[in-house]
């Protein structure tokens, strides 16, 4: 899903597919997705040494070319019961035999099912052994009924039989039972879990595809269509379009509120965008290009599934609901109990299954109500499965089953609030109080503290970025991050207590209060004692020093005070202990991790631009030499991670020098990091490192900033016409180093890109603006300067670039 930084290496929901649903020697000595002879020959009773007669071959062939054997009913039933006696095949090609001569268009399909259900336990409790052996890692595990079925032309005559309903004859609509469907769905999943190649010939069936959605209307088929349409979708190359499944509209509007929350799983795949480039580690060039190519193109499928999600009536606010339900209020036993009814097809893992099995055989020992599973099929006439009258859920499973829930639904509203729609979305989840709501379960359950019972994936530990408690963290984090980023709507993470202390700061210090302060609608904000920001702060300073979750922590934090620098904002984070905190993980436990250090110092540089009384503490804080020298280790120990806060403070060291204010001399006479970027030596170090890291070819939009940082710095000596003479040490250095012309080369090349870049993007242009409080219009106009051609320039690049080391024409774009 595309998570940056600790926490983000893996998940809970994880799609089986063929990658992870090929049995070990299915794959022993051959390559993924085919079949070798040698693994058929060593399959026991198959027969020994494969020959040019073996029919399994024959069939594996013809389905491969689409010519000769490739379906059961092209074979006697004698032939096949004989062949059956010698290999071993479970009677299913008897079955399969049957099957077809049972599911014409004028069957009543009554003998259909009933061969259904002879064929359904024998695929069954191989998946189900799947599931088991896996989990023990197991690497000798055969599974020969699925494959069969699936080479003697299973797969394809369940397709078949599904969409039968499909034609129409005099008029007149094929109908098939539920029960019927549910039968061939399992049977399909169990199928797909066990052999490969399975789910990636389903996948391709764009017209199936598109009709699994239509079965989602019956509550008795929803589980397991859900499941395998989650599968299909994990592997199919192309997204599909949401649009063209029919009455869509229709189709959610009846979910109940636990179905919603399960096809959430499928939309999370439906409305991402596909690998595109849109990661940090991709470069500009190839996002620039997939752009160009999208542009073209017109909108994405991801765009347009969003779109039909936000048209439907309801949606979001449903979503809203189901992210802020409280667990009280959580689905009973019975029910809960009645989606495991086809226990052996949920979840990934079967988290579920195992943990209701663990309680029921601790529940068992101490002769208590037990829960007792339905065998597969088993149900009464309400539908209910048979349990125990004493069945009672465990509220640690509640808790869990909750959780499970609440990933996906945020996952879902999260990549809502990261599209086109972003404005509509914003109006819609304030409205539905989604940020008062996940305020009032933050202690009970997104920052709840694990307990013995808590619930784990099996191989993992509580503290594992796999287990939902954490991986559901993560998400409200990165769900709070989007929702603050560049949006006035982020002060509804305050309660009404705090805005008036956002005015109250404002007050004190004779400025104007912030205009989206005072347009905050106070009926929507957090209610209590604290605002889920204040709550977030609070957590954040009792983390862990390992924790994973520092990263995402700051990431949240930053994101409330990205934008135009608010005074008001950065004194309430100030009042908060938040600068100590950051220089305590920074200096005092020296944090090791790149990523969460390059969070908080961009933090930091957020905080402390342009306030006095946040340089004022940094000093406070950072009060010897040592833990100076400390400082500036980190710092210089990764330009990349540090370069924001660099720019920081030389922005704010450029605003201080400006300003007659005694409060502003003490702090640039007191202030140790402000006194050490103020040295010529010290900003021309930087400059050549920030210039010298990066290149062209290898700009994301992790590193981008540095090349930024670099022109604000010389912006900021054009500003003191002191440009040439800054230009004039970089040549000097290059000499030094004794790589003449290379650097202002690759600079050279850098802002040709920069142009390119950033010329034609406003929401980029805007941002920069925003946070140097430096007109965009300055930022154009210096880098025309320094690419001006002409030699004789003393603010041109080319005129510290001698004739012989000239490298600027090169078209970078191709390289």
């Amino acid at each position: 899903r595309n998570l940056r930084g600790p926490g983000a290496a893996c998940f809970l929901f994880v799609g089986r597919g063929d990658m992870a649903a090929a049995p070990a020697a299915a794959v022993s000595g051959a390559s993924r997705g085919r079949r070798s002879a040698a693994t058929v020959a060593a399959w026991g009773g198959w027969g020994g040494r494969p020959r040019p007669g073996n029919i399994l071959l024959q069939l594996r062939q013809g389905q491969l070319t689409g010519r000769g054997l490739n379906r059961a009913v092209q074979f006697t039933e004698t032939f096949l019961v004989e062949r059956d006696k010698q290999s071993k095949w479970s009677g299913i090609p008897q079955l399969l035999l049957k099957l077809y001569a049972t599911s014409h268009l004028h069957s009543d399909f009554v003998e259909c099912q009933n061969i259904l259900k002879e064929i359904s336990p024998l695929l069954s409790m191989e998946a189900m052994a799947f599931v088991t052996e896996e989990r023990k890692l197991t690497q000798e595990t055969t599974y020969p009924n699925t494959y069969i079925f699936d080479l003697f032309g299973g797969v394809d005559l369940l397709v078949e039989i599904l969409m039968r309903p499909t034609i129409s004859i005099r008029g007149q609509k094929l109908k098939i039972s539920d029960e019927m469907s549910k039968d061939c769905l399992s049977i399909l999943y169990n199928t797909c879990v066990c052999t490969e190649g399975v789910t990636k010939r389903l996948a391709e069936k764009n017209d199936f595809v598109i009709f699994l959605f239509t079965l989602m209307t019956s509550k008795k088929t929803f589980l397991q269509t859900a499941t395998l349409i989650e599968d299909i979708l994990g592997v199919k190359k192309e997204m599909i379009r949401l649009d063209e499944v029919p009455n869509l509209s229709t189709l959610v509007s009846n979910f109940d509120q636990q179905q919603l929350a399960n096809f959430c799983r499928i939309l999370a795949v439906t409305i991402s965008e596909m690998d595109t480039g849109n990661d940090d580690k991709h470069t500009l060039l190839a996002k620039n290009a997939q752009q160009k190519k999208s542009l073209s193109l017109g909108p994405s499928a991801a765009e347009i599934n969003q779109a039909a999600l936000l048209s439907i009536p309801g949606f979001v606010e449903r979503l809203c609901k189901l992210a802020t339900r409280k667990v009280s209020e959580s689905t009973g036993t019975a029910s809960f109990l009645q989606e495991l009814e086809e226990w052996y097809t949920w979840l990934d893992n079967a988290l579920v299954l195992d943990a209701l099995m663990r309680v029921a055989n601790e529940e068992s020992e101490h002769n208590q109500a037990s829960i007792v599973f339905p065998p597969p099929g088993a149900s009464e006439e309400n539908g209910l499965p048979h349990t125990s009258t004493r069945t009672q859920l465990p509220q640690s499973m509640k808790i869990m089953h909750e959780i499970m829930y609440k990933l996906e639904v945020l996952y879902v509203l999260c990549v809502l609030l990261m599209g086109r729609q972003r404005n509509q979305v914003h109006r819609m989840i304030a409205e539905f109080k989604l940020i008062p709501g996940l305020n009032n379960l933050f202690d009970k359950l997104i920052w709840r503290k694990h307990s013995a019972s808590a619930l784990v994936l099996h191989g993992h530990n509580q503290n594992c970025d796999c287990s939902p408690d954490i991986t559901l963290k993560i998400q409200f984090l990165r769900l709070l991050q989007s929702f603050s980023d560049h949006h006035e709507n982020k002060y509804l993470l305050l309660n009404n207590q705090e805005l008036n202390e956002l005015s109250a700061i404002s007050l004190k210090a004779n400025i104007p209060e912030v205009e989206a302060v005072l347009n905050t609608d106070r009926s929507l904000v957090c209610d209590g004692k604290r605002g889920l920001l204040t709550r977030l702060l609070q957590v954040m300073k009792k983390e862990p020093a390992e924790s994973s979750f520092r990263f995402w922590q700051a990431r949240a934090v930053e994101s409330f005070l990205r934008g135009t620098t608010s005074y008001a904002d950065q004194m309430f984070l100030l009042k908060r202990g938040l600068l100590e905190h950051i220089l305590y993980c920074i200096v005092d436990s020296e944090c090791k991790s790149r990523d969460v250090l390059q969070s908080y110092f961009d933090l930091l540089g957020e905080l402390m631009k342009f306030n006095v009384d946040a340089f004022k503490r940094f000093n406070k804080y950072i009060n010897t030499e040592a833990k100076f020298q400390v400082f500036l280790k980190q710092i210089n120990s990764s330009l990349v991670d540090s370069n924001m806060l660099v720019r920081c403070v030389t922005l704010s060291l450029d605003r201080f020098e400006n300003q007659v204010d005694m409060k502003v001399a003490e702090v640039l006479s007191d202030c140790r990091l402000l006194t050490y970027i103020s040295q010529v030596p010290t900003q021309m170090s930087f400059l050549f490192r920030l210039i010298n890291i990066i290149h062209v070819q290898t700009l994301t939009q992790e590193n981008v900033s540095c090349l930024n940082t670099s022109l604000v710095i010389l912006m900021l000596a054009r500003r003191k016409e002191r440009l040439p003479l800054y230009l004039r040490l970089l040549q000097r250095m290059e000499h030094s180093k004794k790589y003449p012309g290379f650097l202002l080369n690759n600079f050279h090349n850098l802002l040709r890109f920069w142009q390119q870049h950033y010329l034609h993007k406003d929401k980029d242009s805007t941002c920069l603006e925003n946070s140097s409080c430096i007109s965009f219009s300055y930022w154009k106009e210096t880098v025309s300067i320094l690419l001006n051609p002409d030699r004789q320039s003393p603010s041109a690049l080319v005129s510290y670039i001698e004739e012989p080391y000239m490298d600027i024409d090169r078209d970078f774009t191709e390289e």
